[in-house]
């Protein structure tokens, strides 16, 4: 497979703005979780908060993947 130096700089620079993204959306969707959260006894409380280390994993895991694919594709559209 030949990669290109745009393609890879543009995959670095989607990284970049993938975990920029992140830091801008997970306060708001952890927040809105919170808020819903009808946990009543110390054990629903720490599968909560289990769940949620879960949901911020994935959040970021999608965006750097989301974000380095449209990047790369597009450091290698514009720069061959």
């Amino acid at each position: 497979m030949d990669y290109s130096l745009a393609g890879l700089l543009g995959a670095f620079v989607g990284t970049v703005l993938g975990v920029i993204n992140y830091a801008a959306i997970i306060g708001v969707i952890m927040r809105q979780l919170r808020a819903r959260n009808a946990a009543n006894s110390d054990q629903q409380r720490v599968q909560f908060e289990h769940n949620m280390s879960w949901v911020r994993q994935t959040v970021l895991a999608l965006d750097i993947l989301i974000f380095a694919s449209v990047g790369y594709w597009f450091g290698r559209t514009i720069g061959g």
